[in-house]
């Protein structure tokens, strides 16, 4: 592959006919990531096969590229509650009473269903990957064992809120999969999208300080790298209108601090307990606003590790 410049563009079509073209920002593991004019949002190519993908979530993703995944998940539950009631707070705050039929795509092992179920919401979970979906399955709840497409969009039922965590990284065509979900919802129905926010100063910093690659860049499994802006653009694209923005301890603080998680995974491990105690201790301490404010105004600035935007359909 040849030099990246400031002049490198990456026209490309893919295998449905839709056009990509963009500057190129960076290539990993023999993938081009643009930052496509056409789309809105960086992304790699070439895009996978489908079907191919389709059959690496659905058998291998758990047991070979994230094995530690569903045990962490386990013993992270108090601490992912505060987000997952935060999300659900804010639903709340919204729509009336009565209305509490939620949608999780994507849902993993079931946590944030499990969560919106002991406060009363009627849950329903999709779920591609085999072992977690068993996993969600034996915590009582009704998660079904598919993709989410246009076929089982056509089945699910219409929802007051959908929720996917951590899915749109990793689809072919995100937009597609919003409108699916739009055409699903009820009237003035919440969207909740979070995702990994990427190419930021603080990743930019680190990045720069310990001369590491850039190591938020994972293709084949995150083909899309949103930020604030690009995340918010998509889904106003989409018929909605973004009411809240939130976001997560950026990671990338331990990084500028000089301790490099990224080539030592028990590091990483004891920097993402750090987090934790940081989250727990001002919510136990009766600071749950200020923690939630605290997100708040980093998510404002385009900071934080996630991009969380939660969002109306019009």
């Amino acid at each position: 592959m040849g030099a990246i410049t400031a002049e490198t563009t990456i026209s490309w079509t893919d295998s449905r006919g839709y056009s990509h073209e963009g500057l190129l920002v960076t290539r990993r593991k023999g993938f081009d990531v643009i930052a496509c004019a056409i789309c809105g949002f960086r992304h790699a190519l070439p895009l996978p096969d489908p079907t191919e993908l389709e059959e690496a979530y659905r058998e291998s993703y758990y047991s070979e590229e994230k094995p530690t995944f569903v045990a962490h998940a386990g013993e992270d539950q108090e601490w992912a509650a505060l987000s997952f009631r935060d999300r659900l707070e804010s639903f709340e705050r919204i729509l009336p009473r009565e209305r509490r039929r939620l949608l999780d795509i994507g849902c993993g092992p079931g946590f944030f269903l499990k969560t919106a179920k002991e406060r009363g919401w009627r849950v329903k979970g999709l779920e591609p990957s085999r072992q977690a979906a068993a996993h969600a399955r034996g915590l009582g709840l009704d998660v079904e064992e598919d993709f989410f497409n246009a076929r089982t969009a056509a089945v699910l039922g219409h929802f007051d809120a959908v929720h996917l965590n951590n899915v749109l990284e990793h689809v072919p065509n995100p937009l597609e999969l919003i409108g699916l979900a739009r055409d699903m919802l009820t009237p003035g129905g919440m969207l909740c999208l979070n995702v990994p926010n990427d190419f930021t100063p603080f990743q930019a910093g680190a990045r720069t300080a310990l001369s590491l690659a850039e190591w938020w860049v994972a293709p084949p499994h995150h083909l899309n790298y949103f930020d604030f802006e690009s995340l918010s653009h998509l889904v106003t694209a989409a018929g909605f209108s973004v009411v809240e923005r939130m976001t997560s301890f950026p990671m990338e603080m331990f990084l500028l601090m000089g301790l490099d998680y990224t080539k030592d995974s028990a590091l990483g491990r004891s920097c993402h307990n750090q987090r934790k105690r940081f989250d727990l201790a001002l919510d136990n301490a009766g600071f749950r606003e200020a923690r939630r404010s605290f997100y708040r105004a980093l998510a404002q600035a385009g900071l934080g590790r996630e991009a969380l935007v939660i969002a109306v359909k019009k």
